[in-house]
């Protein structure tokens, strides 16, 4: 009975506060604007089937693809018995469906140790390609520190939840003189020939309880991990935006304003904007500009660096690196959630300051937006050839935000690398990208006469 209650305090705990911080990465999803998914819903299913579930975009690298799809077959199946120890934890029943099931059951569990066998083979040589082998895309300046910590801090979990697993197997197994017959651990239980049966119960409860607890522990480290793609990739591949790869948003403001110049709009000169209005703010200086997309794309990245391995600005030796470009916005959405958090009246906007009684995103500034993130040296090195957006394999889209924080630089703040303004300045005086002393026409002109 003293194990069914501290499992449930424990279980309550654990899962209490999994779930708030659950719900703040949700709030800081919605920190970014409103955003209409369109698109065929039963696409949307096929995506989530075949790239969060099914891997597919993974095996354009099939080695490492194996690999995980290993640790990712483990990770699934292994909730089977997670359900097992659930039951055992909370009525004290042990190995609950092993009556009715029979010989089904010792196949599922069989299932499960052969691929917690694989999973340990992949978990290690992960390890291996990242600290011993160094594989390059790992290496990138943006996962020195935290990024690389926390990707080893999740494979050195999934071990100890594998040496967890057979331990509590291996103990069962030979105190119940193998009669359950799992696959791999009737191999281990010989390790435990002459040891006493309270010897037995309690490295069987030392498996079981050690298990629990990682997965308790593993649940809560979710939300500051990036293995967080682990659930959002789901909603992140559904949502994927279902337009070809080259095709970028319009500015609705720009547009019908050319259209309004050029009479393709009703009302003509009415139809365009009023001068003496205040002029909007186009593009995107900070997370609150964005889409909700944009940030769920951000805490959705796996940082698996496939995007930055193939950006050619970044194999060419400049600063950009998509992955990077993810993780900041990652980084500066979390920043403000925690201010927000606090409730610190420091943060409300000047002319909003006198009047604010609690702090909110409409009325939240620190002073700091996604430029002090983000260089625009990284922006201006982008050749929007979406190659990131085709290698991500949960369907991210890092070109968009990029782009949006680009139309603010040079809309908004009318500023941009030297070298593009000439181009600007004539594609807006004479329809073409270079400057010409003569009308882009004046060839036809010439043929004519």
């Amino acid at each position: 009975m003293i194990q069914q209650i501290a499992f449930l305090i424990i279980s309550i705990l654990a899962i209490g506060l999994a779930t708030k911080q659950f719900l703040k990465i949700r709030r800081n999803v919605l920190l970014g604007k409103e955003e209409e998914i369109g698109g065929d819903s039963g696409r949307r299913w096929r995506n989530v089937f075949l790239v969060a579930f099914g891997q597919s975009k993974m095996f354009k690298r099939w080695i490492p693809a194996i690999f995980h799809f290993f640790i990712y077959a483990a990770f699934v199946i292994t909730q089977i018995e997670l359900i097992e120890i659930f039951i055992d934890g909370l009525t004290g029943i042990h190995r609950f469906f092993w009556p009715t099931l029979g010989g089904f059951y010792t196949f599922v569990i069989s299932f499960i140790e052969i691929l917690s066998v694989l999973a340990f083979v992949a978990t290690v040589i992960f390890l291996i390609r990242r600290n011993i082998i160094k594989t390059p895309r790992f290496e990138k300046p943006e996962m020195k520190g935290w990024p690389k910590q926390d990707a080893n801090i999740i494979l050195y979990l999934e071990i100890f939840l594998i040496v967890f697993i057979f331990l509590m197997n291996s103990a069962d197994m030979a105190s119940h003189n193998n009669e359950y017959g799992f696959a791999i651990s009737q191999y281990l239980s010989p390790i435990w020939s002459g040891a006493s049966e309270s010897t037995l119960h309690l490295m069987e409860r030392i498996g079981w309880w050690g298990h629990v607890m990682v997965v308790f522990a593993f649940l809560n480290y979710l939300p500051i991990s990036k293995h967080l793609h682990i659930l959002l990739a789901f909603p992140n591949t559904y949502y994927a935006r279902q337009n070809s790869r080259g095709e970028m948003e319009n500015m609705p403001e720009i547009m019908n304003e050319v259209k309004s110049m050029m009479g393709l709009t009703e009302g003509g000169e009415e139809a365009m904007m009023d001068m003496d209005a205040e002029l909007p703010e186009f593009g995107a200086k900070d997370i609150f500009d964005l889409s909700w997309k944009n940030i769920l794309d951000a805490y959705s990245c796996t940082e698996c660096g496939r995007c930055t391995s193939v950006c050619p600005a970044n194999i060419t030796g400049k600063k950009l690196s998509p992955r990077k470009i993810l993780m900041d916005i990652r980084d500066r959405a979390t920043e403000v959630g925690v201010k927000l958090d606090s409730g610190n009246l420091d943060y409300v906007r000047e002319d909003l300051k006198a009047e604010a009684k609690k702090l909110t995103k409409d009325n939240f500034d620190d002073g700091k937006n996604l430029f002090d993130f983000i260089s625009k040296e990284e922006l201006h090195a982008c050749t929007t050839c979406n190659a990131c957006v085709e290698a991500c394999p949960v369907l991210i889209n890092p070109l968009d935000p990029i782009l949006k924080m680009r139309r603010y630089e040079i809309l908004t703040l009318s500023e941009g690398p030297s070298e593009w303004l000439p181009m600007f300045n004539a594609i807006e005086n004479s329809g073409a990208v270079w400057s010409m002393p003569v009308e882009r026409d004046h060839w036809r002109k010439e043929l004519e006469e």
